[in-house]
């Protein structure tokens, strides 16, 4: 039997604000335990939530960028549920009236352009951390994070494979960093990633019954996971078991997940309109000034890359990957006047360079305007491709300037017809068997003369010239 694997996924995305959704108390990741933790935040007897204005106005920027609806008044409820990290012993989200409903972010997998639906977006508080590798026989809470303000943003079930999702899963990190409403960064949980994975026979319209991978922190786990319940819950159905619906966890030593609780519907959690807090009213004039504050979106940026500066749809999707990179290729592309070149250096050269480095492309220690000049030197010719590598290894080292590194390196490409002429000729008479080889035949010779030619002229030779002097003087 042939089985298709169903996935929607359920991201929540911490909003940067600097306090709290219901409270005053700081955001600020890293503080010592249970510091940031105000008499709202842990349910003290009498105290009142107060909504921070700075998390709504997250929220429109999101509902606006994906296309949603705003709902103008909208509600939040109270998820009842007993867990130790959770002081009042339920969660102020949203259920019935969320503020985002109904939009759509496009991706592209396996070099195909999807579209998948965003049934909502919600906001919620989180709820503090129990901590366990510290206390022996014991569990510690950090109350810290309760009540830090996120939107989660629950995608309807259109993905059906692991390069979907993940291809979703970054397209909305890019979205919700570039319009400044998250950090993105995982590794502090700014934004976590639920999967909901079934299974059904190819063909069939139902849906099997699914099961929730929760709290992934990276897209690589976020593959990995789907992979491993996909495949389990195929082999289970096969071996005539039965799949329950329930809350497992990936655990990244063994590559596999595990059951952690059988899983409850919404009637389950007693929702309820919170009494304290009165309904949300959007005024459309605040909506107005959040949609002119927008930045252009990648999307669109993308879409003026490939009509602008005539760069492929893939190259366009990668140099939008973050605002920074996109400003940082524009730059470049401005300054050289060769956005093509711009393009392969800073998605090559450039990119690999920072992986090695860990760093990030606000951390290059190439600014645009020296990897513009760089590219302009090898369009007037004062550079090859190879010494242009040499001079960037030399801008990324801090040694100067480009024409600066050029001057001190002796790096100026060989361009001169008659010097040229001269190191071709001296190649062919010291090199006569790969002459003969060439002349009987043998393309390989060819190269391996170019070879000798570059290497007497040290590599700054014009390599189109070589190639060029080399079949005029062989016919």
């Amino acid at each position: 039997m042939k089985w298709e694997t169903v996935i929607g996924l359920e991201v929540h995305t911490q909003l940067a604000t600097q306090s709290k959704i219901f409270s005053g108390s700081s955001t600020a990741f890293g503080a010592a335990p249970n510091t940031q933790a105000s008499a709202v935040d842990i349910a003290l007897p009498g105290v009142l939530p107060v909504l921070n204005k700075g998390a709504v106005e997250c929220a429109i920027r999101f509902g606006l960028a994906v296309g949603a609806t705003l709902n103008r008044v909208n509600v939040f409820d109270r998820k009842n549920y007993f867990y130790p990290d959770l002081p009042k012993g339920y969660q102020i989200s949203q259920l019935a009236k969320p503020i985002v409903e109904h939009g759509a972010l496009k991706i592209v997998a396996d070099g195909e352009e999807k579209t998948i639906r965003i049934t909502r977006a919600h906001m919620e508080e989180d709820a503090g951390k129990s901590l366990h590798e510290d206390f022996h026989g014991m569990t510690g809470i950090d109350l810290n994070r309760a009540g830090t303000p996120l939107l989660e943003i629950v995608s309807e079930p259109d993905m059906r494979s692991s390069a979907e999702a993940v291809a979703y899963a970054r397209a909305l990190h890019t979205l919700v960093t570039w319009i400044g409403i998250c950090d993105g960064n995982m590794q502090e949980g700014s934004f976590r990633v639920d999967a909901n994975v079934s299974v059904r026979p190819v063909g069939q319209q139902e849906f099997g019954t699914r099961r929730e991978i929760k709290n992934l922190n990276s897209f690589r786990f976020l593959q990995q996971a789907i992979d491993y319940e996909a495949r389990w819950q195929i082999e289970t159905l096969e071996d005539g078991g039965r799949i329950q619906q329930a809350t497992v966890l990936f655990d990244p030593d063994t590559g596999e997940t595990r059951m952690m609780r059988s899983k409850e519907e919404a009637h389950d959690y007693r929702y309820f309109p919170d009494p304290d807090l009165l309904p949300v009213r959007l005024d459309e004039s605040w909506i107005e000034a959040v949609r002119a504050a927008l930045p252009e979106l990648p999307a669109a940026m993308q879409a003026r890359f490939q009509r602008e500066y005539g760069v492929s749809a893939y190259d366009a999707a990668v140099l939008t990957g973050s605002r920074a990179l996109a400003a940082y290729f524009e730059a470049v592309a401005q300054k050289s006047g060769q956005p093509k070149l711009a393009a392969n250096w800073v998605m090559g050269e450039l990119t690999a360079a920072l992986n090695r480095s860990e760093l990030d492309i606000a951390q290059s220690p190439v600014s645009a305007t020296q990897l513009g000049a760089l590219i302009s030197r090898i369009q007037d010719g004062t550079l090859s491709g190879k010494l242009a590598r040499q001079v960037f290894e030399g801008l990324w080292e801090g040694a100067g300037e480009v024409d600066a590194i050029i001057a001190a390196r002796g790096l100026t490409q060989m361009s001169d017809a008659g010097e040229l002429e001269t190191i071709v000729d001296a190649v062919l008479a010291a090199n006569q068997k790969s002459v003969e080889e060439f002349r009987a035949g043998k393309e390989k010779a060819f190269n391996a003369l170019v070879g000798q030619v570059m290497k007497a002229s040290r590599g700054r030779a014009n390599p189109a010239q070589v190639n060029d002097l080399l079949k005029t003087k062989l016919q």
